[in-house]
């Protein structure tokens, strides 16, 4: 275990990892519909919280952030998915966050910041990408009890050359990480020089 992770069990890290959750917790339950995905698709601001933690503690920290913030959701309003849906949350948004803040972790900097954050919502593209064609929308079929085509039959609704579960994740499902990147990042960007100081106490 290095500096860093034994710094993050300090009471000191503990506290800051859940004041951080907790944030990203209430940011998680304001979301809205993208108007080029089917309305299943909400976007909301939690992986801010999460990337701000990351970049100020390191990419352990984001994963504890992002875990954390998952388990407070579970808690308060639970799992409506069978908890597939709160794995996919975990899971491409700790593609996002861990990915940029190990690449801002190496050399700590405004051009290592801003390239963390793109490859960042690159790699979130195209997990969220994989993860939605192989793991969610099969599951989201089968607990819903709806057939795939009526799955596919919404998104093709809104974008005619989804015509498969891989068109819906390349038309759909990558436009809507990359918005929900581009985002998020922008709202880092902004926030991360006021907070740091209080982040690095």
């Amino acid at each position: 275990m290095n500096h860093t992770e034994q710094k993050l069990l300090t009471p000191r890290g503990m506290a800051k990892i859940a004041i951080l959750s907790a944030v990203s917790f209430i940011l998680m339950m304001f979301e809205f519909p993208l108007p080029f995905a089917p309305s299943f698709y909400k976007l909301d601001f939690s992986e801010v919280g999460v990337l701000l933690g990351g970049f100020a503690m390191g990419p352990m920290a984001a994963v504890a952030i992002e875990g954390l913030k998952i388990v407070l959701n579970l808690l308060f309003t639970g799992s409506s998915t069978a908890y597939v849906g709160e794995f996919a949350n975990f899971v491409i948004g700790c593609s996002f966050a861990v990915t940029a803040s190990l690449i801002y972790k190496h050399h700590k900097s405004r051009k290592s910041a801003l390239t963390g954050m793109v490859t960042g919502t690159l790699v979130m593209a195209l997990v969220g990408a994989v993860i939605n064609a192989v793991v969610l929308l099969p599951m989201y079929s089968v607990l819903y009890q709806m057939p795939m085509d009526a799955l596919i039959g919404m998104g093709s609704a809104i974008i005619p050359a989804i015509h498969d579960i891989w068109t819906f994740a390349l038309f759909a499902v990558v436009p809507f990480n990359l918005v929900k990147g581009i985002l998020v990042s922008v709202f880092v960007f902004i926030l991360y020089k006021h907070v740091s100081p209080l982040l690095h106490r």
